[in-house]
């Protein structure tokens, strides 16, 4: 896990010393390489370059940058938070567990209601916004019984259902998980422990 991500080159790619980032060798403009870290700035970035998976219009365009907005603003920050304090904190803190399970819920009863009344986040098309949002939906993980999602859990089961989600589900062996328990002291530092001097 001591890895490749505190060395020069990858920081020039992803100043936040973060995955995801990426590099487009052949750009639209047809000018030099372009990076992009964060993953929304990607699939923004991605969709405006194959013009898929974002409206044409204004008013739709909008309609898909504000969730992933919320996304990246909400959801993803929430459910990390979830996922540290009932999986990865050394000690159990019950007041962190309780305030990130309840802002859990509270976000799946968000995006539920938003798929009451429409087959995807944006309407009826797939786009960048339902990418944003499906890898965190993870209710064993997160403490959540979807029982009380069922228009959440109708939006799972379809987007699972997508021959690309497939695709990427047939690869994720090749992501090097380490559970938990059989992390190493420097590999918790790196991924919880770092601080301004790590950021160099």
């Amino acid at each position: 896990m001591r890895s490749h991500l505190f060395k020069p080159e990858f920081l020039k790619i992803s100043p936040n010393n973060r995955m995801p980032a990426i590099v487009d060798h052949v750009p639209i403009d047809g000018g030099k390489a372009i990076s992009v870290f964060e993953s929304g700035a990607i699939l923004l970035y991605l969709a405006g370059k194959t013009g898929k998976f974002i409206p044409k219009d204004l008013r739709g365009q909008v309609d898909v940058l504000q969730w992933v907005m919320w996304q990246m603003g909400g959801l993803g920050p929430m459910l990390g938070q979830n996922h540290h304090f009932r999986h990865y904190a050394p000690e159990k803190i019950p007041y962190g567990i309780e305030r990130y399970t309840n802002e859990t819920s509270r976000l799946y009863g968000v995006l539920n209601k938003r798929l009451s009344y429409r087959a995807f986040i944006a309407g009826k098309q797939y786009t960048i916004a339902d990418m944003a949002a499906y890898p965190w939906i993870l209710p064993d993980r997160q403490g959540q019984d979807m029982a009380d999602f069922p228009h959440l859990a109708r939006w799972i089961e379809a987007i699972k259902a997508r021959p690309a989600t497939a695709r990427a589900y047939a690869k994720k062996d090749l992501v090097k998980r380490i559970p938990v328990e059989q992390m190493t002291d420097e590999q918790r530092k790196l991924l919880f422990g770092q601080d301004k001097s790590t950021v160099k």
